[in-house]
């Protein structure tokens, strides 16, 4: 999905060895080293066109330099405008890049003390051409992102940067609005507590922040007032123009989907694929009936036995009660209400609380708060605010922690963030982890991967993996490095991939007097400032999944000069990029840092990737034998690319469907993302 009108449909390109531009002081942007280097050695044999097309423009925009350090912040801002007026008259973005670029860069050294680097400028040309920009933790994301945001709002229809939660959207916003306002372009965020008002006025901004959840929601909700007043015509809600705007309430918030530039690309864009956006309609039929039943499987689900009254499928999880499973249902006590309740929906039922009370926990899977089920990401670590498992998953826990159920609902309107995506005439990414997936994300999002260098050469050292019996043994040599590390006043992150585990972990450096901050999905308002301190001179911080992740950690000089922070990954992740950004968190913009793996033969990727027959043998191999387990370190890797290729499998038959369903609704004249049923 090229946002280049010049731009060929070219493979992947991967750009190791650039020079590193020598970083100059902000006051002084006249005597800088990257500005006359030729970049020869990114050229060569077999050199592809997009990376000679860079070339040239690295040098027009070098051009534009002189002229601009000169002009006054009100000469800046005509310049902008008539950008602006160009692009509203006809001219390609591809032909305006270089002086908007130009423009950015200097906006951003006058109000942010921060100009952009060359390989900035180079991740923004990627972005602008619609690709998906690997650039290693810490190497400036936020700021590379103005780039193309900017260039694609001269045209007046709209630039949504897309992020993974509220947090980070207004941070990243507000960081970067005295920048946009000196070009003379207007900023809006999207928050889950915006009201109409708001949001309308938000997305009527040059550039708007916010998140896919966010995004996705407000073109449902769009979708649903216009075919209300018989005004869906299209697929895209208008053509990007202010159609909408206005301070009436019967009016939609969005004017169009234009350009959209995703952070944190493979997270949104892979591992929340398969996360349906769904508005639920009003379904007030036999409530009661509905909660005494899901209350009732709850209390009975305890007491079935797995392979005696049930069955777990080992490929898709599936429980299914045996003979004796329904025989037992049968004869289980039932209240006046739910006498009339079908057999079949009995069983169904319990199958459901069988699975919540064998799966889900507290801690790991979900937390309570404010007296409702919170989804716990698995991928991120952090709260999936606003999400419900489906198919009364969701309901079958509040009844199993004994709240107040929330009634199945049907649906009124649905999109999978797949499709919202795509729906998108320009799309871009930005993350340190996509290397791994970009066939993936060619393929479904026409978006091909460019590594970008890193600003300075990497420093980062890989220890050597080491593998334990079980997770209490691999605990105990992770808290013996942690307390080795501290006596040398070494900064430690330690990653792991549940709560709970980061609560036992916690509790076992508190038994040795380590002093250390816990940083999960229940400290989340506290996240920005617990990851910012941990790369002070001793410092231990224990994280799930999310790691402050698109939070920089700040490692003073004398800590750097000791080694830096020393990260320690607990077990591996079901996917190999979620390992890669936590091993990110240390090493950044060319500093010293440190990582190790420990792995464990009772870890959760054994069971995920080989099932759980060989699991259970591993484990009870683990728990028998005292020996040293390290010639089983390999194993650990193939059972994760198990299962990443499974999730692949799992998106791709989710798209097939989609499209299929999609297809088959056009065809019979209803709407694919109101007219779909429960």
């Amino acid at each position: 999905m090229s946002t280049s009108e010049t731009a060929p449909n070219e493979a992947n390109d991967s750009i190791e060895s650039v020079p590193a531009p020598v970083a100059q002081d902000a006051q002084a942007p006249e005597s800088r080293a990257d500005k006359d280097v030729p970049l020869k050695s990114w050229l060569g044999m077999g050199a592809s066109t997009r990376i000679r097309r860079w070339q040239r423009n690295l040098q027009k925009i070098a051009a534009w330099e002189p002229l601009l350090i000169k002009e006054n912040n009100e000469e800046i801002r005509k310049r902008s405008l008539a950008l602006r007026y160009r692009a509203k008259s006809g001219e390609s973005l591809a032909s305006l890049m270089p002086e908007a670029y130009a423009l950015v860069r200097e906006a951003g050294r006058r109000t942010l003390g921060m100009r952009h680097y060359q390989v900035q400028m180079i991740g923004g040309m990627a972005l602008h051409e619609g690709c998906i920009s690997e650039m290693q933790t810490g190497e400036g994301k936020t700021l590379t992102a103005t780039l193309p945001l900017y260039l694609h709002s001269l045209l007046g229809k709209g630039s949504h940067l897309a992020t993974v939660n509220d947090y980070l959207a207004k941070r990243d916003a507000e960081w970067m609005t005295p920048l946009f306002r000196t070009l003379g372009v207007s900023v809006g965020i999207v928050q889950t507590e915006c009201d109409q008002g708001q949001r309308r006025e938000a997305y009527n901004s040059d550039i708007t922040y916010g998140t896919a959840k966010e995004f996705g929601f407000d073109f449902l909700r769009d979708r649903l007032l216009l075919r209300a007043q018989n005004r869906v015509q299209s697929d895209f809600l208008g053509d990007g123009e202010s159609n909408f705007s206005g301070g009436g309430g019967d009016k939609p918030v969005m004017r169009g989907v234009h350009f959209c530039l995703v952070d944190e690309a493979d997270s949104i864009l892979i591992d929340e694929a398969r996360t349906p956006l769904i508005i639920g309609s009003i379904e007030d039929q036999v409530r009661e009936q509905i909660v005494q039943t899901y209350l009732w499987a709850a209390r009975h689900a305890p007491e079935f036995v797995e392979n005696e009254h049930f069955e777990i499928n080992p490929d898709t999880k599936q429980i299914e009660l045996i003979g004796r499973g329904r025989q037992q249902v049968r004869s289980l006590p039932r209240p006046d209400l739910i006498r009339t309740v079908g057999l079949v929906d009995l069983y169904e039922f319990m199958e459901r609380g069988i699975k919540v009370h064998q799966e889900f926990f507290l801690d790991r899977h979900y937390v309570v708060r404010d007296d409702e089920i919170v989804i716990v990401d698995e991928f991120t670590g952090r709260l999936a605010e606003g999400r419900k498992w489906r198919d009364g998953i969701h309901q079958a826990i509040e009844a199993k922690e004994g709240m107040e159920i929330s009634v199945p609902t049907g649906q009124a309107a649905r999109i999978t963030i797949q499709d919202l995506f795509l729906r998108y005439k320009y799309l871009a990414g930005m993350t340190g982890t996509a290397a791994t997936s970009a066939p993936e994300l060619k393929k479904i999002y026409r978006t091909p991967v460019v590594r970008v260098p890193t600003n300075r050469p990497p420093q980062r050292i890989p220890l050597k993996d080491l593998v334990f019996g079980d997770m209490h043994s691999k605990f105990v040599a992770i808290v013996d490095e942690v307390v080795e590390m501290n006596r040398l006043g070494r900064p430690v992150l330690i990653g792991t991939r549940s709560i709970d585990k980061s609560e036992l972990l916690s509790q076992m450096l508190e038994d040795k007097g380590i002093k250390h901050e816990v940083l999960n999905a229940n400290k989340v308002a506290e996240e920005a400032a617990i990851v910012e301190e941990a790369g002070k001179r001793g410092r231990v911080t224990v994280a799930t999944n999310m790691a402050g992740r698109g939070t920089d950690i700040k490692v003073p000089k004398d800590v750097e000069a000791e080694g830096g922070i020393h990260v320690i990954c607990t077990e591996l992740h079901d996917s190999a990029r979620v390992d890669r950004q936590l091993i990110g968190r240390c090493g950044r913009q060319g500093d010293q840092g440190s990582y190790r793996q420990y792995l464990s033969l009772d870890d959760d990727i054994l069971k995920n990737g080989y099932g759980p027959v060989k699991a259970a043998r591993w484990k009870q191999l683990g728990a028998d034998s005292g020996s040293s387990f390290q010639s089983y370190a390999a194993m650990f890797r193939k059972a994760q690319q198990k299962v990443e290729r499974k999730h692949f499998r799992d998106r791709m038959v989710l798209l097939h469907h989609e499209r299929e369903r999609k297809k088959m609704q056009r065809e019979l004249g209803q709407d694919p993302y109101l007219d779909t049923p429960d």
